[in-house]
Order: C-alpha cells, then sequence, then structure tokens
C-alpha cells in the first residue's frame, strides 16, 4: 500500500475548499439578485396597458333614437351615463366618481352628478362643480355605427376637463 505525501493531501483538500468557495460565492450571487429582481417587479406600478378596439371592448348602448337630445340615461351595467346634448352629441360619462369610486347619481332637478359619499357634484359633461372630487368624471370613447351607439370600455380616459373634440355626433 502507497501512501500518498501528506502535502499532496492537504493541496486537493485545499483546492476542493476553494472550489466550494467559490462555488457558494456565485451561487449567494444568483440568489441575491433573483431577490433584488422579485422586489424590483413587485414594486414598481403596473403596466398601463392600452386596450385595443376588439369586439369585446366595444357595446352597443342603444339606438341613436333612444336617446332624446338633453337626456342623461344611465347603463349600470357597463357602468356609464350616456349624455346627450341637446345639439345631438353623444358624451359617454362613467359613473365612477374620481374622488374615492363611489358610484355618482344623476339629479334631474339640479341637473347634477352628485357623489353620495362625500358630497363632490359634477355638471352634465362631468366637470367638477363642488370637490372634494380632483378632477372630472372620465369618460369613454363613442362611436356610432348603423344607427348603434358604442362605447370602447376597454379605454376609460381620465381627464381635467369636459373638451368638444370628446362628444361624438351621428352622421
Amino acid at each position: 500500500m502507497k501512501k500518498t505525501p501528506p502535502d499532496i493531501n492537504l493541496n486537493k483538500k485545499s483546492e476542493r475548499r476553494e472550489f466550494l468557495k467559490t462555488a457558494w460565492k456565485i451561487l449567494g450571487l444568483v440568489a441575491a439578485t433573483e431577490l433584488v429582481f422579485l422586489t424590483f417587479n413587485l414594486l414598481r406600478p403596473g403596466k398601463d396597458q392600452k386596450k385595443s378596439k376588439t369586439a369585446a371592448n366595444l357595446k352597443i348602448i342603444g339606438n341613436v333614437e333612444d336617446f332624446l337630445p338633453g337626456s342623461v340615461t344611465p347603463d349600470r351595467v357597463n357602468k356609464v351615463y350616456m349624455v346627450r346634448q341637446k345639439d345631438g352629441g353623444f358624451l359617454a360619462l362613467s359613473l365612477i366618481c374620481s374622488h374615492l369610486g363611489c358610484s355618482v347619481l344623476w339629479n334631474e332637478e339640479k341637473k347634477q352628478f352628485i357623489c353620495p359619499c362625500h358630497s363632490s357634484a359634477f355638471d352634465r359633461l362631468g366637470n367638477v362643480i363642488n370637490s372634494p372630487a380632483p378632477r372630472a368624471l372620465d369618460y369613454y370613447p363613442v362611436t356610432i355605427e348603423g344607427g348603434k351607439v358604442k362605447i370602447d370600455t376597454g379605454q376609460k380616459i381620465k381627464r381635467k376637463k369636459f373638451d368638444k373634440n370628446q362628444v361624438t355626433y351621428a352622421i
């Protein structure tokens, strides 16, 4: 039986030890990188995804004739108020208050949308009349095809105030 000199055994042990130290350092670095990546992805805000106009997003609200000029019609299913202007234009307003997300109600006497939670009030165009709501009611793009009024529920648009370009007219 041949015995290896003690120097060779020490070299093999130290080589093994150095290899294991290096391997653990690499594994630790990989684990730390994964932890940083996971933390970053959990804490960053989600991407604002613009949904395309698909058949699933376009909802038929009714026929043009169903909405009298000067009327405000609620659609609780799609969470909108269809506002028909006196000149015939259409505006689809979200029925969700821009303050804390309560459902606003249309008050026909006052011609205002009223939020029952904190008494915010909005005019028939969705502009803020009474705070604490910080901005106007959101709106949805309206399209009119073949006498049908449609809204794109995938494109709820935040706004500061009413703009005449938000109104759609039947041709």
